[in-house]
């Protein structure tokens, strides 16, 4: 089954060889990117996830560090990737942290940033026990604010299919495991607007949950003499 958000982010690393996964997690998009070629690196604040991500993903390289002062030299990367992960970053630190970003990149790369939007079904459901709303608003203007060319913007929407109520906490909980008591506070409340906003199906239910993809271009390195002509 195809997967819209690993799909959306391969269009724009097409040609990119080197890639730092910011905020990797327990290495999902790692493992998915080193089965297909790429040379990755993560980085995660939580030493627990780079934990996990190096025993899922022993081919890539991992660190525990802050999306705000990344431990690699400039120029890095062929391209880094926000997935899911800007959003968590500390609003006084989501600027540093795609200005890093673009530090590391190199002349000509870009800069990925996939994040959930405030609205869909899933949103819906999860406002009772995760209300993101001023969290994922910061890191859309953080991107505004971003001084990299903006490249693409692409609106998207993922589809999660859940066998049942007990699937659905449990992948709430992988995600973040932080949020158990309050899932448990709030179980009846989450059951019915699971039945409001999902759509039901005969084994389960689906739950859409709209992206946006934004990506941003480091200015390509100008060729000797070039800058010259160009003053002339």
């Amino acid at each position: 089954m195809s997967n819209p958000v690993l799909d959306a982010i391969l269009s724009e690393l097409n040609g990119a060889r080197c890639v730092l996964d910011i905020g990797c997690g327990a290495g999902g998009l790692a493992r998915a990117l080193t089965a297909r070629g790429f040379d990755v690196e993560g980085i995660d604040p939580q030493s627990e996830a780079i934990d996990r991500a190096c025993a899922l993903v022993p081919d890539a390289t991992f660190h525990v560090a802050s999306a705000a002062a990344l431990p690699h030299r400039e120029n890095s990367f062929d391209a880094t990737v926000f997935l899911n992960s800007l959003h968590h970053v500390p609003v006084p630190d989501m600027d540093a942290a795609l200005s890093e970003a673009g530090r590391v990149t190199r002349p000509g790369g870009l800069v990925v940033v996939v994040e959930p939007m405030a609205q869909g079904p899933l949103f819906e459901v999860l406002r009772p026990i995760d209300d993101e709303t001023e969290i994922r608003a910061a890191a859309q203007a953080a991107m505004d604010r971003f001084t990299l060319t903006a490249a693409t913007n692409l609106r998207f929407d993922r589809v999660s299919h859940y066998a049942d109520m007990e699937a659905f906490t449990a992948s709430l909980l992988a995600g973040d495991p932080t949020r158990a008591a309050a899932i448990e506070a709030n179980l009846k409340t989450l059951s019915a607007s699971v039945a409001r906003h999902g759509e039901h199906q005969d084994a389960g239910f689906t739950l859409v949950q709209p992206m946006l993809l934004r990506s941003f271009r480091r200015r390509p390195q100008l060729k000797s003499g070039e800058a010259g002509s160009r003053l002339r």
